[in-house]
This record gives C-alpha cells, sequence and structure tokens, in this order.
C-alpha cells in the first residue's frame, strides 16, 4: 500500500464537496484551523454550487474533485461533508495523475466511496477523519480529539499517532486476541452498497472497520448478513467497530442492539473484535484513522490498543 506524503508547513490543502452542499459559514472554521497549522487552504467559489441537495451537478462535483486530483500541488484534499452523492461521480474520475503523485483523501460518511475506490484498486492509504461540517468554530483554541488526530495523520506526528493508545472500555461485546493487517471499511451502509461494483471492499486477511447512522436495526442485519454471505466477515483478520449511532427500530422491536447484531454476524469466526466509540459519527470525538495501511489490533479484559504502521 502507497501511503502520501505527510504534509508539511505552506502545503496546499483543497476542500470540495462531493456529496451534499456546503455554505461558507460552515467550512470557515476549517479555513482558520488549517491556515493556523501553516497551511495554504484552496478552493473556488464552485464549492458553493446547489443542485437540490447536492453541491451542484454531478459533472461539476465531479470536475472540481478531478481538478484537484490532477494538481500535483495539492498535497491533501478534504471533503467538507457527507450526505449522499460520492456515488454518483466515482465513475466519471480519472485517477492516472493521483496515481503518479498520491495525496490525502480526507473525511468519512459518504467518502467511504472514495476510500474504498482508492485502497482496493489504486493501492493508496486514505484517510478516515473529521470533516469541516463538524470542526467547530472554536477549534482553533481548543484541542479537539477530531482535530488533534486529523493533524497528527496529516503531519505524520508518529510520536503522538503511530500507537493509539485507545483504553477502550471493557465490554462483554469484545472479542480478546491479537491481529494484524491492513486496516480497510468505514460506513456500513455504504460498504454494502458498493458491493458487486468497481469500489466492492477487499476484505481477505485484512482488519475491517465499520461504522454507521442513523440506520434501523433491521437494516445494519440485512448489511452484516450480506457482508457474511459474500464471504467477507469469514476472510478477516480481525473486526473493529465504531459508533453505532441514533439507530431506529420499529414497532416491534428487532429484538437486539447494533452492536449484538454485529456480535451475531460474526460469531462463526475467532478473530478479535473490538468495539469503540471513538470511532465515526461522534462529533469532536471521532479520531482519524489511516486506511490502507498495517495495523496491529490487540484487545484484552481491560481493553483495546492500535498499533498503526
Amino acid at each position: 500500500m502507497i501511503r502520501p506524503n505527510f504534509l508539511k508547513k505552506c502545503d496546499k490543502i483543497a476542500i470540495v464537496a462531493t456529496a451534499r452542499k456546503v455554505s461558507p459559514e460552515e467550512i470557515q472554521p476549517t479555513v482558520e484551523l488549517f491556515r493556523s497549522w501553516g497551511l495554504e487552504v484552496v478552493y473556488d467559489d464552485r464549492l458553493f454550487a446547489a443542485d437540490n441537495q447536492f453541491a451542484g451537478s454531478d459533472d461539476l462535483r465531479a470536475d472540481v474533485l478531478q481538478h484537484y486530483l490532477d494538481n500535483p500541488d495539492i498535497k491533501a484534499i478534504v471533503c467538507a461533508r457527507g450526505g449522499y452523492g460520492t456515488v454518483r461521480i466515482i465513475d466519471r474520475l480519472d485517477f492516472s495523475a493521483f496515481a503518479r503523485h498520491p495525496k490525502w483523501i480526507v473525511g468519512y460518511s459518504d467518502v467511504t466511496v472514495l476510500h474504498s475506490h482508492i485502497n482496493k484498486n489504486l493501492g493508496i492509504s486514505t484517510l478516515h477523519a473529521t470533516m469541516p461540517l463538524n470542526i467547530p468554530a472554536n477549534a482553533t483554541g481548543k484541542p479537539y480529539p477530531s482535530t488533534e488526530s486529523l493533524k497528527a495523520a496529516l503531519f505524520g506526528n508518529l510520536h503522538g499517532y503511530n500507537a493509539l493508545q485507545l483504553h477502550a472500555p471493557s465490554s462483554q461485546l469484545n472479542r480478546p486476541g491479537r491481529c494484524r493487517g491492513q486496516l480497510v471499511g468505514g460506513n456500513l451502509s455504504i460498504l454494502y452498497s458498493l458491493c458487486g461494483s468497481a469500489s466492492d471492499i477487499d476484505t481477505a486477511g485484512k482488519i475491517l472497520f465499520i461504522e454507521d447512522l442513523d440506520e434501523y436495526l433491521y437494516h445494519i442485519d440485512r448489511m452484516m448478513q450480506n457482508l457474511k454471505r459474500t464471504g467477507k466477515l469469514h476472510v478477516l483478520k480481525g473486526l473493529l467497530v465504531g459508533a453505532m449511532s441514533d439507530m431506529h427500530d420499529n414497532a416491534i422491536p428487532f429484538g437486539k442492539t447494533a452492536e449484538e447484531i454485529v456480535v451475531e454476524a460474526v460469531a462463526d469466526y475467532d478473530y478479535p473484535v473490538l468495539f469503540c466509540q471513538n470511532f465515526g459519527h461522534v462529533g469532536t470525538e471521532n479520531l482519524a484513522l489511516p486506511l490502507g495501511v498495517e495495523v496491529e489490533l490487540s484487545v484484552d479484559e481491560d481493553g483495546a490498543e492500535i498499533k498503526i504502521g
């Protein structure tokens, strides 16, 4: 797996919108934060285009992202927000120049489309991390876990980031064990939607990371059954489950939590499983996770540790 170069002061970092529309007010805290890190922030008025819920038409969103993928002076591309829409443009993109000059692609949720496609087809690491929509107005004055971990990951602060000391609370749902493998994954709903496509995730011999938001419990079960039936769970080295936030149930209860649904889906396997609320749709607590890199996952009765690299 190819890792893009870490950032340094004066590097250019671009903000794009691949899915839902975004306003200047929503990204301003991020602009100020990145500038406080010594970075040059790049975007143009097309970032604020609107086509119903989308940030402009599919052609426009693809053209903007293509422009920054092709520009070797841009060292990282941060997606402004998730929502829905990245899958509508993924097949319009040409990654040839990006492959010659890899750069960090940053985001989560709907950005899982880019993570999965790039990791599988190009063998380039990407960064599952907070986005401008989630960065609060006072981000330059307070060390939020989400922004601090994003900075550490982008700048390669290995002393502070190479070994993630999770200290995740002990959980009866965790399955103890130790494994090492490439970390892949992202949003469960997006991974499910990519099954059978050119962006479909490859899980063989890898550690899978999943998280989700605002789903019905029966649909979590449907998606986990899909991963099981397609063989994606059988071939794993380990499983990391992030936050399952704001789940819904029907009038007749499903009878299990989202976490219990995951446990049931992997009950036939013996690899380590860690449930950790530090990743996913958890606001300023959302820690950055490099995808496509080698990770060592250790889970025991007292908690867990993830070593990156």
